[in-house]
């Protein structure tokens, strides 16, 4: 053990002894160097560095291993440097997350449908967007296209390229337009999704960008396959213009799909990527440039086999350029456009307009295209006839909504979306004049007054229709004319001013606005001086939207209850995420007895008939569907400017607007005339509702439970009978108006009327049946008429002769008795001698009677005796002669045998 301790010893003694020698005699060695240099430490370094004594350093062993030493530790530098950059951008990189490459691919053309998924619109936006299509659906000419120009090693690599990065590199330092990238297309994929907006960032800017670049390019081929990143990068890159993604430049230069696509077509839209501003097919700046890499990505195909030379020339051959189809806007081919806008601008409304503007949205909206076509058809129709030349407009517009949804199923918004001018403008979301159109909910309101104190109403019940002034405010009918005392349900058929004007009285202008925006037409009277509309608000003086007004009809149909408009079924992104979705919400704002009386009179068509002499629904009566009317005319200063036609059935409720964009006033303003338009839509719409059994033939409105009906007049439960008393008035037959002292008794009737109190002048009211004028007196008969004469009888034989003379009235009946029965009536014109003839088989008492046209009469009698001989005969006037006429004469004739 001592021994080998020892020996130990000795080992490690030598080895230490060996160092030491060597540390001195390269300390001796530096010594005697340094001894021969300068002693000047300037002059002693330019000693060292002479070129001669550095190469001989360096090429010596000792210079040898200073290299060795500079690499090592440069090497190490490199890799901690390396991985200190990828642990710094790393946590950028994580942000990114490259797993999701494939969900940031998607499509950005965002499409709308109509209810039964029929395309309406190819929304590409007002940028850069794409269609996004499946890799079986890209033709593989077009893959092979793309990797012989853009990286034929593909297939190889692992997402980089060395060599394209070290010459990147040096190329991009220089920071001139020379700058490159010498990216593989997993890079540039990477770049265009994850970095599209530092692509610009070039040189040493762009050095961070190009890190970031080749780490998620080598984590995106761990996570894709080749196939995958090829069809994400064919998918995502741009093709000139707006257009990005093969399908999207597919369809849009050669009206093809990306699987049709020939080897000429492929190897043009593959050469675009390169330059993509520059050689845009519609650039023909760049025509030249575009044609003559597509040479080249043909020649590349060739060196690397993808298709023969052969081919490659054929492909050359084609004049491909020629084509090309023609740049179109963004509206082509757009379906129901204003409809379509109007939801695009809801949906940046909800959605916010970012994601609007990404797109990759997948619109179903409410819209039924074959109501739209019929609704557009008839629209044309309308302005191809001579209508708008006869009334005057220039412009129209259309809604249909469902009634039981509150979505709209069809809609126009001008005569046509292409019109110069003002084709492109919304009516049917602009604020216009409803007139007339606005009564029914103005009466609606006032039919909900209830209470003990309150003064109630029904279709029976009675205003006048007569001249008012409220503080200055002096409103006129259309006609310019007053009817006196007239039931609401006249008043609203036939479009009375004044009545509803009143109405609203009654109600209060607040609560009736109130109701008014309740019901639908949520911005009436609420922009700038319309504000302080007041009582012209009863009869349309605000404007509203059609949109929102189509909407308010329809509250009525649901029996007073509203429910939001809707254009929406259902929002989808490019992801298969539901964004929005269409939801039922209703709420009632008005009794659905009073809603029911509105609908009674405005389905009354032979009470609007005296507005029109006429039928103005042809259509839907020959399909025997009843639909509740009402029409409309606004007017600027006195003049006609606004036509409306609106109404409903249980299942829908439509709108037509004609007029002008610049408010001229028409040259007429018959508001029938819109009904041309909604007559024949509704009447299609209701018809194809009942096929698809969304309404039943026949269909109308049940009576809610409570409903009074007194006579042929509907009243709510809450009306009081009372208010309305029954009283006994006699009229004059002729005039239709109350008896005077002057009116003779056979021109007398007496009538029960009804007897109100005006709830505005409180003034007592009556309303008689049958056209009779309670409110007027007998002007007909005067004080100081002539009554017609009976100036004698005379009986021969069997001839009775009468002579007659006229009053003041042309004569008319001559009625003869025989002993208390009527033996003849004779139609009589002027004065003179009238005869007829009887079998007298005794004695008898003949009595004439004469009226004439004033119903003044006179009678007279003559006894007959049964001889050969004239009798003699009495004439005795009866008591209806004026009063300075009340006499009584008797005559005597004789006449000879």
């Amino acid at each position: 053990m001592v021994k080998k301790s020892n020996r130990r010893l000795n080992v490690y003694a030598n080895l230490s002894h060996a160092r030491r020698t060597k540390k001195d005699r390269l300390a001796r060695r530096k010594a005697e160097y340094l001894a021969t240099l300068p002693k000047h430490p300037i002059k002693r370094t330019l000693y060292r560095l002479h070129p001669k004594r550095v190469a001989k350093y360096w090429f010596s062993r000792q210079g040898a291993f200073m290299a060795l030493k500079i690499a090592g530790v440069s090497a190490l530098l490199v890799v901690i440097l390396a991985g200190g950059l990828f642990a710094y951008f790393r946590k950028d990189i994580d942000q990114i997350r490259p797993s999701e490459l494939a969900k940031r691919v998607q499509t950005t053309v965002t499409r709308y449908y109509d209810r039964n998924d029929n395309l309406l619109w190819e929304d590409k936006g007002d940028g850069n967007y794409k269609l996004v299509v499946k890799g079986s659906e890209i033709s593989k000419t077009m893959k092979q296209a793309t990797i012989a120009i853009e990286d034929k090693e593909f297939y190889s690599h692992k997402g980089i390229s060395p060599t394209g990065l070290i010459r990147a590199a040096i190329n991009n330092t220089q920071g001139d337009s020379g700058t490159q990238g010498g990216s593989t297309l997993t890079q540039q994929l990477v770049k265009q999704v994850f970095f599209a907006d530092e692509a610009s960032n070039r040189g040493l800017s762009g050095i961070p960008r190009k890190i970031k670049e080749v780490i998620l390019a080598i984590e995106v081929e761990r996570m894709y396959n080749k196939e995958q990143i090829l069809d994400l990068y064919l998918n995502e890159s741009p093709y000139g213009g707006r257009r990005n993604g093969v399908e999207s430049a597919a369809q849009t230069y050669f009206g093809t799909t990306a699987k049709e696509l020939t080897l000429a077509q492929s190897a043009l839209l593959a050469a675009i990527p390169n330059q993509p501003g520059l050689l845009d097919p519609y650039n023909s700046d760049g025509h030249e440039a575009l044609i003559n890499r597509q040479h080249r990505v043909l020649d590349n195909m060739v060196d690397q086999r993808y298709i023969t030379k052969a081919q490659a020339d054929e492909a050359k051959k084609v004049a491909i350029l020629d084509t090309i189809k023609p740049e179109s806007d963004q509206y082509k081919n757009i379906k129901a456009p204003h409809f379509v806008q109007m939801v695009r601008s809801e949906l940046e409304q909800k959605l916010g307009k970012a994601t609007v503007g990404r797109g990759g949205l997948i619109v179903k909206t409410t819209l039924d295209v074959r109501i739209q076509d019929k609704l557009q058809a008839e629209m044309d129709d309308m302005f191809s006839s001579y209508f708008p030349k006869y009334a005057g407009f220039s412009n129209g517009a259309g809604t249909v909504e469902d009634v039981k949804t509150g979505q709209i199923v069809a809609m126009i918004g001008s005569r046509d979306f292409n019109y110069p001018g003002f084709g492109q403008d919304n009516a049917a979301a602009a604020f216009i004049q409803p007139g007339s159109s606005v009564k029914p909910l103005v009466y609606a309101q006032l039919f909900e007054n209830k209470g003990a104190t309150a003064q109630n109403f029904g279709s029976g019940s009675v205003l006048s229709d007569s001249p008012i002034n409220i503080a200055g405010y002096k409103p006129q009918n259309a006609d310019g004319k007053y009817k006196g005392n007239i039931t609401l349900r006249s008043a609203l058929a036939l479009s009375r001013n004044i009545p509803a004007i009143k109405a609203m009285q009654v109600s209060g202008v607040d609560p009736t606005l109130k109701i008014i925006r309740a019901m639908g037409n949520k911005y009436y009277c609420t922009q700038g001086a319309e504000k302080e509309a007041g009582l012209s608000s009863a009869i349309g003086g605000c404007g509203t939207r059609m949109i929102d007004h189509t909407n308010a009809i329809a509250s009525l149909a649901r029996g007073g209850v509203y429910m939001p408009t809707s254009t929406v079924l259902k929002v989808s992104n490019s992801s298969g995420e539901v964004l929005e979705e269409y939801k039922s919400e209703s709420k009632k704002i008005i009794d659905p007895q009073s809603a029911y009386v509105v609908t009674d009179i405005l389905g009354d068509s032979n009470a609007r008939r005296g507005l029109f002499g006429r039928t103005i629904t042809p259509t839907l009566d020959a399909a025997k569907i009843k639909f509740a009317l009402k029409t409309g005319t606004s007017d600027k200063n006195r003049q006609p400017k606004d036509i409306w036609t609106v109404g409903y059935t249980p299942s829908l409720s439509g709108s037509v607007w004609l007029g002008n964009p610049d408010t001229t006033p028409l040259v007429n303003g018959n508001s029938s005339i819109p009904a041309r338009v909604l007559d024949p839509v509704m009447a299609f719409a209701t018809q194809l509702y009942e096929k698809e059994g969304k309404a039943k033939p026949g269909d109308w409105f049940t009576a809610p439970k409570g409903i009074q009906t007194i006579g042929k007049e509907v009243y709510p439960s809450w009306y009081n009978k009372k208010s309305q008393a029954g009283v006994k008035l006699v009229f004059d037959k002729i005039s239709k108006k109350k008896a005077s002292d002057c009116t003779p008794d056979a021109a007398k009737i007496e009538l029960v009327v009804t007897k109100s109190i005006d709830p505005t002048t409180k003034n007592t009211i009556y309303l008689a049946p049958d056209g009779y004028d309670a409110s007027k007196t007998d002007d007909f008969h005067k004080c100081g008429d002539v009554a017609p004469d009976i100036s004698g009888i005379c009986i021969n034989g069997n001839d009775i002769s009468i002579m007659v003379t006229k009053g003041t009235n042309p004569l008319q009946t001559l009625d003869v008795s025989v002993n208390g029965a009527n033996v003849a009536s004779i139609n009589v014109t002027d004065s003179g001698t009238y005869t007829t003839n009887y079998n007298f088989a005794g004695s008898a008492t003949v009595v004439a009677t004469l009226t004439d046209a004033g119903y003044y009469t006179d009678s007279a009698t003559q006894a007959y005796s049964g001889s050969g001989n004239c009798a003699t005969g009495t004439s005795a006037r009866a008591n209806s002669s004026p009063p300075a006429e009340q006499r009584r004469i008797w005559r005597s004739f004789r006449y000879a045998n």
